[in-house]
């Protein structure tokens, strides 16, 4: 067995592990440590697959940023995990039929699972020439160039879902000072400033 076979099957247990620990893990602080493990090993995945780019995205984009987010929303929020785990412990067994009814379908789709001949010359067709250009170039072709707009659009469908979840979320409170940047601006100085002419040895 080559290194390559080991590394892709220590890898591939690394994250099976890690992913079960996620959801498995009482304490959230550790969950987002087992993630971020998993965010890892993936990325070791990609790196024996030639895809050094997707690797690296994935450890910069998701492990020093998404996970290290969660890691330090957990952390500081004063969150009561004794009801969290009861409303879990509730909802159990609706929990568990769903995932097996997931088990299911999947096992059926991969019982019935075949790949087309023509899937390769499908593939072939808009993959640049590895020989010629490397995959992070190839990459940025396909991206920039074939599939701009669908690139685009999903971009603005993520920042549709960003602007809804700050909709969604935001909340109007009376009682707290917010800042009037306009209010700020046109302010007149003459008005805010008072000079106010104090005689020597008597102070304020």
């Amino acid at each position: 067995m080559l290194l390559i076979d080991i590394s892709f099957y220590v890898f591939s247990t690394i994250i099976i592990s890690s992913a079960l620990l996620v959801v498995v893990s009482r304490n959230p602080v550790h969950s987002v440590l087992w993630l971020i493990l998993m965010f890892l090993s993936c990325a070791g995945l990609f790196v024996l697959l030639g895809a050094e780019f997707v690797a690296m995205l994935l450890v910069i984009v998701y492990v020093g940023a998404v996970a290290v987010l969660f890691l330090f929303v957990v952390m500081m929020l004063d969150i009561d995990f004794g009801s969290l785990r009861s409303e879990f412990a509730r909802y159990m067994p609706i929990a568990g039929l769903i995932c097996i009814i997931l088990l299911m379908e999947l096992s059926l789709v991969f019982g019935v699972w075949q790949t087309a001949e023509s899937a390769e010359q499908a593939r072939a067709v808009i993959t640049p020439d590895l020989s010629q250009v490397q995959n992070t170039a190839a990459l940025g072709q396909i991206i920039y160039s074939k599939y701009i707009y669908l690139f685009q659009t999903a971009g603005l469908i993520l920042l549709v879902a960003m602007i809804g979840a700050i909709v969604l979320t935001v909340r109007d409170r009376p009682n707290i000072k917010r800042q009037d940047v306009l209010k700020q601006i046109y302010r007149d100085p003459k008005e805010q400033i008072e000079i106010i002419d104090v005689e020597s040895g008597r102070g304020l």
